[in-house]
């Protein structure tokens, strides 16, 4: 197994605090819309895919490996394991997820060990991910994707944390291949230009998830989902995407131009916020639909041709109170975030 470099690795931590304002103001990482094309045109490997996998395509590059050495045998999967320092994994398992998906074939001995050996298929796929581990912007994306992922896991309370950390996790590899320090580096720029981290000024460096990040993972979607969607103009175009229990009727979307002096957009995101998390906040039936009520209350004032500040403010607390009284998850803190910022907008 290839070991991480520690002493490159703390080279390019000193390096990161120096290179967050310097990459974001001089030389802004610009990554393609198309978030699933790769540079040549290909499509790149979803998330349930065996190539969109890290560990299942280290497991296909390790494969490969052995294969050239030994064409004809079959490989004890458990040797992967455990030279990949991987405890957590089932080499089973992972030797028939690759054969569900036609790229192995697996030999079940008396040992019960499992054994494989690459498929045409398989062969294909390895193809396939040592075109795609030259493509630098699926990389980038690939990194933003798996690292921002990893801190909203690992430390989504907003707790400061080392980064370097990730390139020690089964997610900091793409493709079968090792995430570097520098591509690290640049990812996490792009983060913070985006406002979706934020730097400590620690020793050594370390950061933090922002309110937009929590937002940011929540949603689902990737970075640059949250990074390209549609954002308020100066006449404070708000627009809320379905959100069940704060939209009236047949109405799917929703657009509101104001231009009386107040912004009702974050009050319009924070109805729609409560009304699609409602459900998994733990609270009892009565409970929720009280909350719903609130932030329909809510959606409708700020919704309204001249949203009146006083009610705005009525609303936004009593929805924060709610969410304060009667949950605990890490979506009523986000809602308590909001709420809270809501209301300090109101005041400026």
């Amino acid at each position: 197994m290839a070991r991480i470099n520690q002493r490159a690795i703390e080279k390019d931590l000193k390096d990161i605090a120096k290179g967050y304002e310097r990459a974001a103001k001089q030389n802004p990482i610009r990554v393609p819309i198309q978030t699933e094309t790769t540079g040549a045109g290909g499509t790149m490997p979803g998330r349930d895919t065996a190539e969109g996998d890290p560990v299942l395509a280290r497991l296909l590059m390790w494969l490969d490996e052995q294969a050239q050495q030994n064409p004809s045998h079959y490989i004890d999967v458990t040797r992967f394991v455990e030279e990949q320092q991987l405890p957590d994994e089932d080499p089973s398992v992972l030797a028939f997820e690759l054969e569900q998906r036609y790229l192995v074939r697996v030999a079940r001995t008396m040992g019960g060990t499992p054994d494989a050996h690459l498929t045409d298929a398989g062969r294909a796929a390895i193809h396939r991910l040592k075109r795609l581990r030259l493509d630098r912007a699926a990389r980038l994306r690939y990194t933003m994707d798996a690292f921002h992922r990893w801190l909203f896991d690992t430390a989504g309370d907003q707790k400061p944390i080392n980064p370097v950390l990730f390139l020690a996790t089964p997610a900091s590899y793409f493709a079968g291949s090792e995430i570097t320090g520098t591509e690290l580096h640049e990812a996490l720029a792009y983060l913070s230009e985006h406002k979706l981290i934020k730097h400590i000024d620690t020793e050594p460096p370390t950061v933090a998830i922002t309110l937009q990040g929590v937002s940011c993972a929540l949603t689902g979607g990737s970075v640059q989902d949250h990074v390209n969607q549609p954002r308020p103009s100066a006449t404070y175009n708000t627009y809320l995407p379905n959100a069940k229990g704060v939209i009236i009727g047949e109405q799917q979307n929703f657009t509101q131009n104001n231009t009386d002096g107040v912004d009702p957009t974050l009050f319009v995101q924070l109805a729609g916020y409560v009304g699609q998390v409602s459900p998994i906040l733990g609270l009892s039936d009565k409970d929720r639909v009280e909350l719903e009520r609130v932030a329909q209350d809510l959606h409708t004032e700020a919704t309204s041709a001249s949203p009146e500040p006083g009610r705005l403010h009525q609303f936004a607390t009593q929805l924060k109170d709610k969410l304060l009284a009667g949950a605990t998850t890490m979506a009523a803190t986000q809602g308590i975030q909001m709420a809270e910022q809501a209301l300090v907008a109101l005041m400026q």
